[in-house]
């Protein structure tokens, strides 16, 4: 219990049975803790009560983060609890212990000198100010995961503590991340679903079944029930547009170790943003496939960071080489460390067909600003959203991805998803527009253009004379050259 005034943290609060073995672990000096847990399992309220007795025990920096601010504002900030008719944050955060209270920031600042703030994973890295103490990472498996590589650092260094939780969503970052605590001591790890829980009869459980299955259909809304209630993260992500390719690429371990083949062009596939990250993928073809070598993004930098950062990406290779001889420098010495990475060579930097208008927040297009650098650039064709998510599809299937240094981006392709309309109950059209947007939409300019590249244009052959006819010899069509003579 903490004391604030005249007013007992947790307020007018006890943990829930299942509840309590999250609560008792932080309580006993956890600082890491990831629950999966089903839908209504208070998971957020949890947190909130969890934090104002945090705030009180250490003054510093809170944050409780969903995947977009927005999304922040409606499910916690403004968030009523049915049962009580108040605010969630008003009983977790009493009117008594706050200092002020700012509706547009979605912060309060507290009397103890503790502030706590509600953000989205869309916006974390733009925030001024200290640094949080403690975070809370809700839907995590729908987050940035590039949220905990920023903020790991600074927890581990200020002692802080962070908290996971999330209903599944595929084996995304979140089942990794599950998998990890599961192993690691330091760590709290569960899963909570339903039948663990006792939460619902089995009454209300055929009930939500069936209205899953009204809302979803037969496949999705099962999925959906198994995914929200059962905690499953073997069920598809709902409105997931490339879930079925991605499992399939993993099925069949194309989700793997993908070796630079310094005989082969690098391709890239851009999607350029300035105020949103810049993504980037690195490949190569040969017979057919698509080696998905390398990954690369970034936020708000100019054309010169990712010139530079093009022309000095490299791949280690071992010191065995490539042909699985022992590499060595001159007069058989070992070649220096420095010499085991070899540069990409590059065909052709493939940038969106809106890099043709000025980007990069200048008056000059991207297409020129690059240029000026030697990033030898073209234009992927337009295509309409819906074509290029087909052409994705298909062309998932010729991929192999290097799993380590495209992680990020086959994330993004696992959880790149449709928009749910809640008051039409139906899958729109469109994209959720998130941190799995940048680099789903530089996959689908790959699609567009992966096949045919110059490299593998194949080359023509000569042609004698007595291969080719006496209207090519005498009349040849304009452009074909001359015939070349055979050696006697």
């Amino acid at each position: 219990m903490g004391v604030a005034g005249e007013i007992i943290l947790p307020h007018n609060w006890t943990p829930r049975i299942y509840q309590g073995r999250l609560w008792n672990a932080m309580l006993s000096g956890k600082k890491r803790a990831i629950d999966i847990a089903h839908r209504r399992w208070g998971k957020d309220e949890v947190c909130l009560h969890w934090t104002a007795m945090a705030a009180h025990d250490r003054i510093a920096t809170y944050w409780h983060m969903l995947p977009q601010a927005s999304q922040a504002r409606k499910a916690i900030w403004e968030a009523i609890n049915p049962h009580t008719g108040k605010r969630r944050i008003d009983e977790a955060f009493p009117l008594e212990i706050r200092k002020s209270t700012r509706e547009n920031d979605m912060m309060i600042k507290l009397r103890c000198g503790s502030t706590w703030q509600v953000i989205g994973s869309d916006n974390f890295n733009s925030l001024v100010g200290s640094p949080p103490a403690g975070t809370v990472f809700s839907e995590w498996a729908l987050c940035n995961p590039a949220a905990w590589a920023y903020l790991k650092p600074i927890l581990d260094e200020n002692d802080g503590w962070a908290m996971f939780i999330t209903t599944p969503r595929g084996k995304n970052h979140a089942h990794a991340m599950l998998k990890m605590a599961q192993a690691n001591p330091k760590w709290f790890a569960e899963v909570s679903n339903v039948l663990k829980t006792g939460r619902f009869s089995r009454a209300d459980l055929d009930e939500q079944r069936a209205e899953y299955v009204a809302m979803y259909g037969e496949d999705q809304g099962g999925a959906m029930f198994e995914q929200e209630l059962m905690c499953s993260f073997d069920a598809a992500i709902l409105g997931a547009y490339y879930g079925k390719e991605m499992a399939d690429a993993e099925r069949e371990e194309r989700i793997c170790r993908v070796a630079h083949d310094p005989s082969l062009p690098v391709f890239t596939a851009w999607d350029i943003g300035r105020t949103d990250d810049t993504a980037i993928w690195f490949f190569q073809v040969a017979w057919g496939e698509i080696r998905v070598i390398d990954f690369y993004k970034a936020n708000g930098k100019d054309p010169i960071h990712y010139a530079e950062m093009c022309h000095g990406r490299k791949i280690e290779v071992s010191e065995y080489g490539l042909n699985g001889k022992p590499v060595k420098w001159a007069f058989g010495a070992p070649i220096p460390e420095a010499a085991h990475r070899i540069a990409y060579r590059y065909g052709t930097h493939w940038l969106p067909h809106d890099a043709r208008p000025k980007s990069f927040a200048s008056p000059r297009s991207g297409l020129e600003q690059l240029r000026d650098f030697d990033i030898k650039a073209k234009i992927t064709p337009s295509l309409s959203v819906q074509d290029g998510i087909q052409a994705a599809r298909a062309t998932l299937a010729h991929c192999w991805f290097d799993a380590d240094r495209c992680s990020h981006g086959i994330e993004s392709l696992k959880t790149y998803r449709r928009e749910w309309d809640e008051d039409k109950k139906i899958f729109t059209d469109s994209p959720v527009h998130d941190w799995t947007s940048h680099a789903s939409d530089a996959f689908r300019y790959l699609s567009l253009i992966w096949r045919n590249p110059e490299s593998e244009k194949p080359v023509e052959k000569p042609r004698f004379l007595h291969d080719m006819t006496a209207n090519e010899v005498f009349w040849p069509k304009q452009g074909d050259t001359a015939p070349t003579r055979e050696r006697i």
